[in-house]
């Protein structure tokens, strides 16, 4: 580990508490990395801190060990609703790892109480635990902890107890700032005091000064640690040098029987499975758990919504097992000793790459990935190694690869929520395909879609403008009617079939015009379309010409055009123009 590590901690410029140093040493942080060494002296004596670290470089450390020697050097000790320090973290996740990270180091400071403020549990419990027993340390997410701030009527009055903050951290700051945070962010800030240390910590720091200044801070000590090493620092690698970063070509069709096969001959390791939408974990999650036996299989994505918790608990204790999941799972996220990130589908971003890459390999130890491409996707490599600096090499061919596809459609015939999430899936990774940010490589008009649909192993292709009056020759749809397909939950089934009954019964409602010619990815929203609407009305209600000028105008203009075919001779143009401007000042004398 000697080319990750800044030296022991008795060679900081500053001495830390005798009991931060027990902890390190109980918990074997025997050696600093570099974001640590450069970040904790800054952080102790006052500065601001920008830091940007590869990912899995140690960052939490960098900040929480600040954190607990700032709050011991002030003057007056905190009471107990009175907030110190405030670390704000953009998924629930990620905030649970550092309230974890946390906790093992205010141990030996019965002092200070932390608490943990995150979506998925009731707010109203949050509210009456820190009533009761207080916070100086809180760790939370945008969006709850705003929440908390307008409780005021319950009896918390955070804005209050943030009077007394020495610090701020905004941990994945260039994420907190990109994905819709940034109004939660605005209210929160506008409750804390000027008069604090403030540090942003990522992996890709992003260079928009006005968003670090809003952020509140002042004349901030840039910091920007690179993987050491010859060929890191010719790159400016952004991924860990010691990540071996694969790709490998198949056919959509044999995709899925590839990801299979790797699973099978990695089932004792533990392993990180992304797609790219939460239908497509939900679909190939349960495809997976039939498939790939004798191993532990997680899913977790965004729209699930008290389950995550949980769920990411239960796979970070695991020594193997695979977790099936979305990006949001891409950023920060330390689980132990991952020994594969598998990218079935290629992140919407180029620096989401990096990101979930980034799950293994962390701290100083060796670990791998591999990213699936379709055959015209290849150039993609290319992309990532001149754009992120991440060079990729090609994986040899997965060995004892076997058709697994029957199965699915297996599962599909006996379960119809099953062949729902199929449809769901495809769908959605098609939409997903047309948002991509590499729109030159990833192009919707490039896929074969009759190939895709049997790599998701479909029964029949869904209804969708993408589709329409195409054929596809490559997929053979079933012959089994896909109406008699019965729900494997009986209660869901019993409403299924009670619904079809009511819908006999029901008079047919008139169809609704459509938009049948426009792909689903492209057409504009109903709030956009709404928003036009009002504007033109608006813009009607406060015109200035009324029925009557409108008239006028659109007649001169159809005589105009007249004159020009030649249809009439200018002496009738001027007549006609004449005779219209005197009949219309007639009607107008009192």
């Amino acid at each position: 580990m000697d080319n990750t590590t800044d030296g022991t901690w008795d060679r900081l410029p500053v001495k830390l508490n005798e009991k931060i140093l027990q902890t390190l040493d109980e918990l074997k942080f025997t050696h600093m990395t570099p974001v640590q060494s450069a970040c904790i002296p800054l952080f102790m004596s006052n500065k601001d801190v920008a830091a940007e670290a590869v990912t899995g470089s140690g960052k939490t450390l960098a900040f929480v060990i600040p954190i607990i020697e700032l709050l011991l050097k002030r003057e007056e000790k905190l009471k107990k609703m009175q907030v110190g320090a405030l670390v704000i973290t953009p998924t629930r996740e990620l905030a649970v790892q550092i309230s974890e990270v946390m906790e093992q180091f205010i141990e030996k400071f019965p002092q200070f109480k932390q608490i943990l403020l995150i979506g998925g549990s009731n707010p109203a419990e949050d509210v009456e635990k820190f009533k009761d027993k207080g916070a100086n340390i809180v760790i939370a997410t945008p969006g709850r902890l705003e929440d908390m701030f307008r409780r005021k009527s319950d009896g918390l009055d955070l804005a209050s107890s943030v009077k007394s903050l020495d610090v701020l951290v905004l941990d994945e700051a260039d994420r907190l700032l990109d994905m819709g945070f940034e109004a939660s962010l605005n209210t929160i800030l506008g409750y804390l005091p000027k008069q604090r240390r403030t540090g942003l910590f990522s992996a890709t720091q992003t260079q928009e000064l006005e968003k670090l200044v809003r952020a509140g801070l002042r004349n901030p000590v840039r910091i920007t640690v690179k993987e050491k090493g010859l060929a890191a620092a010719a790159t400016a690698q952004k991924t860990p040098s010691r990540l071996s970063n694969y790709y490998t070509i198949c056919r959509a069709e044999d995709k899925f029987n590839n990801l299979v096969a790797f699973l099978r001959q990695h089932k004792h390791e533990k392993l990180l499975v992304f797609f790219s939408t939460c239908a497509c974990v939900e679909y190939y999650g349960r495809a997976l758990e039939m498939l790939v036996k004798k191993v532990t299989i997680h899913c977790i994505h965004g729209k699930m919504k008290h389950k995550r918790n949980s769920v990411f608990a239960d796979f970070r204790k695991l020594k193997s097992g695979i977790l099936v999941c979305t990006d949001v799972m891409a950023r920060g996220i330390d689980i132990p000793d991952v020994n594969w990130v598998l990218q079935y589908d290629p992140p919407s971003s180029a620096s989401a790459f990096v990101h979930r890459c980034g799950r293994t390999a962390r701290i100083g130890n060796y670990g791998n990935a591999l990213v699936f491409l379709l055959p015209m996707e290849e150039t993609y490599v290319n992309f990532l190694s001149i754009n992120q600096k991440c060079p990729l090499q090609k994986m040899s061919p997965i060995k004892d690869v076997v058709d697994v596809l029957p199965k699915v459609k297996a599962m599909a015939l006996e379960d119809r929520a099953m062949f729902e999430r199929g449809k769901k899936a495809f769908v959605s990774y098609v939409q997903a395909y047309a948002k991509h940010e590499c729109s030159l490589i990833f192009r919707t008009k490039d896929l074969d879609f009759g190939c895709l649909a049997c790599g998701f192993a479909l029964l029949r292709l869904p209804r969708m403008p993408e589709l329409k009056d195409k054929t596809f020759p490559d997929f053979i749809e079933t012959t089994v009617d896909t109406d008699t397909i019965r729900y494997k939950d009986k209660n869901r089934e019993k409403q299924r079939q009670k619904a079809l009954a009511e819908l006999k019964d029901k008079t047919p409602f008139p169809k609704k015009n459509f938009v049948r010619n426009k792909a689903w990815s492209k057409q504009k929203g109903k709030k956009e379309r709404r928003q036009k609407m009002a504007a033109k009305r608006k813009h009607n209600e406060d015109s200035d010409v009324d029925d009557e000028d409108l008239k006028e105008l659109l007649d001169d203009t159809r005589l105009l055009k007249k004159l020009k075919k030649g249809q009439i001779s200018e002496e009738d143009f001027e007549q006609q123009i004449t005779s219209g401007a005197k009949s219309k000042h007639k009607t107008e004398e009192p």
